[in-house]
């Protein structure tokens, strides 16, 4: 077990150019909205020597999300003690691994499944980003109402909050984030949070929505468009996102804003 603080550290490190999709410290920023004891109890470490090789969050009491440090994803010992200790309670649980790490081979082995598809998606940030074609505007504490209400109104049963805005933005992760709003004629349409994981290393989108009201016009193509600008800017090397596969419009709206579709990936689950 370990601080989340040091969890984020590890896993700004393992971030780099064309790694295969796996736990961002921008995952645990978006986490962080429930509150410093909520993150610091959810997250995992895997030490060896004292260093830090593995990092746990369980997102959902049954859904834990893993990252393997590079050079020992291949590691048996460190897979099999993962396999190991994997602690979820009974019932159907998933876990979300590399899927280039060892882990999940040995995990398919021990009769876990292989469950709903998720697409990943890539956008180059070596050239310039073309203009939204909307306002956009970057949130601080003044706008965080306008923030959580286009959250909410994007997501049937979000609970965020603007308590829960302020907790992420005190979070570490935040340090490297933007929370924007894209506007139409001054009403908020569309919301994103962009993650930068340091200079040269890809950014996460984490989440990113369209106001109910305001659907099929443009404005979610508009706002990732705006997401890619963002991590630019921090310096990020490319902007990646992950949505479920069966989310056609969703992967339609990333890939019309210029991100690139990448091999699926799956969670494996355990009856």
């Amino acid at each position: 077990m370990g601080g989340s603080g040091e969890a984020v550290g590890a896993l700004r490190d393992w971030q780099y150019e064309g790694a295969p999709m796996q736990l961002h410290p921008g995952d645990l920023g978006w986490f962080w909205r429930f509150g410093a004891e909520a993150t610091a109890a959810a997250v995992r470490t895997w030490r060896r020597d004292g260093r830090i090789f593995a990092v746990g969050l369980l997102d959902e009491p049954t859904f834990l999300r893993l990252a393997i440090a590079p050079e020992v994803k291949q590691d048996r010992e460190l897979a099999q003690h993962l396999v190991e200790d994997i602690a979820l309670p009974e019932g159907k649980v998933s876990v979300e691994a590399p899927m280039d790490a060892l882990v999940q081979d040995l995990l398919l082995e021990s009769g876990w499944n292989a469950d709903e598809p998720w697409t990943p998606l890539r956008r180059d940030l070596s050239k310039p980003v073309q203009d939204p074609g909307l306002r956009i505007g970057v949130t601080g504490p003044e706008q965080a109402h306008v923030r959580t209400a286009v959250q909410r109104a994007a997501f049937d049963g979000s609970t965020f909050t603007d308590e829960r805005w302020r907790a992420m933005a005190a979070g570490l992760p935040y340090a490297d984030a933007r929370c924007l709003v894209a506007y139409d004629q001054g009403d908020p349409v569309a919301a994103v949070t962009v993650w930068s994981a340091g200079p040269g290393k890809p950014g996460l989108i984490e989440p990113m929505g369209v106001h109910r009201d305001h659907r099929g016009r443009g404005y979610g193509r508009a706002i990732t468009v705006a997401a890619a600008a963002a991590p630019q800017e921090l310096g990020s090397s490319s902007a990646v996102v992950c949505t479920p596969s069966f989310n056609v419009g969703a992967v339609a709206t990333y890939k019309a804003a210029g991100f690139q579709q990448l091999p699926e990936i799956r969670a494996l689950s355990r009856m």
